[in-house]
């Protein structure tokens, strides 16, 4: 039968808290560059994926209505 030494366990229990600490400030600390890296790209003129689509899109739609208002102005002016 194995004795149980008592530095063992306290050393073992030490340790297992530290390993907890030291995981909840490694979240933490994810935790507060993600809400500083977002602060920081929400100062910038950064557009979002869906606006920049959606702003493409009448861009495209724009150059559509020109080209079909130039084959008319043509039309008419070849009559």
């Amino acid at each position: 039968m194995q004795t149980r030494n008592k530095f063992f366990d306290d050393m073992s229990q030490l340790m297992t808290n530290a390993m907890g600490v030291a995981q909840g400030a490694r979240e933490e600390a994810e935790t507060a560059l993600k809400s500083m890296m977002d602060r920081w790209l929400a100062d910038r003129d950064f557009v979002t994926r869906e606006e920049f689509d959606a702003v493409r899109a009448m861009a495209q739609k724009a150059r559509e209505e020109n080209e079909a208002l130039k084959a008319r102005i043509a039309a008419l002016e070849d009559k």
